[in-house]
């Protein structure tokens, strides 16, 4: 079902920060309690001691509501100053896995990335919610990076942008598959590996086991 579009917002009392937190929260309750299928709004209504109508002045639907619970997730992302480019990358996709690993983070990503192959709203959703907001990491990693000297400048704005994008990219697509399609341990042996080849390329990895850069 396509995403509904949202009705204009009359004018009024404006949105309430603690009702938002309070509807966020409850929804990430109800998706480790019941999952993405069970889940409804009456329910996530209930939990978080709202009106129903509530929800729907600020989400269309179930769908962007998990969208924008499961994105507070992903902004506890933090990147660590571990003293290298390596280490800190490693860090980062340590703290990506263990918030794949929280059942609403599992059940609520996947069960909008279902939806989101046939409804274009809500793939853009995800897009702006959770990949666009958590480049950052990218971009301040390459900052600090750049900083030391482990990685040159760009001059070229648009090239830069994509060398973020294909980071972000080969980083969240790799972890994601792991954790969520092939259900295999996002561990600290795994993350070296995963960036020596980000950082050396295959042949260099190669050449280069886990744990000897």
């Amino acid at each position: 079902m396509q995403s509904r579009t949202p009705a204009p917002r009359a004018t009024g009392r404006p949105r309430s920060a603690a009702a938002d937190a309070a509807i966020l929260a409850a929804t990430r309750a109800a998706l480790v309690e019941l999952g993405w299928s069970r889940l409804t709004l009456s329910d996530v209504a209930f939990r978080a001691g709202v009106a129903k109508t509530t929800l729907y002045r600020r989400w269309a639907g179930k769908n962007e509501l998990v969208v924008d619970a499961v994105a507070e997730l992903f902004d506890e992302l933090e990147l660590p100053d571990r003293g290298s480019l390596a280490a800190d990358v490693e860090g980062v996709v340590l703290q990506f896995a263990a918030i794949l690993d929280r059942p609403e983070a599992r059940s609520g990503l996947m069960g909008a990335v279902a939806e989101a192959a046939r409804d274009d709203v809500l793939r853009e959703r995800i897009r702006a919610s959770i990949v666009e907001r958590q480049k950052r990491l990218v971009v301040e990693g390459r900052a600090r990076a750049q900083e030391r000297g482990e990685l040159p400048y760009e001059e070229d704005p648009r090239t830069a942008a994509r060398t973020v994008d294909l980071i972000f990219d080969l980083v969240a697509g790799a972890v994601v598959h792991r954790a969520l399609v092939s259900s295999e341990p996002v561990d600290a042996d795994w993350a070296v590996s995963l960036t020596q080849v980000l950082l050396l390329g295959i042949a260099g990895a190669a050449q280069n086991p886990a744990g000897s850069v």
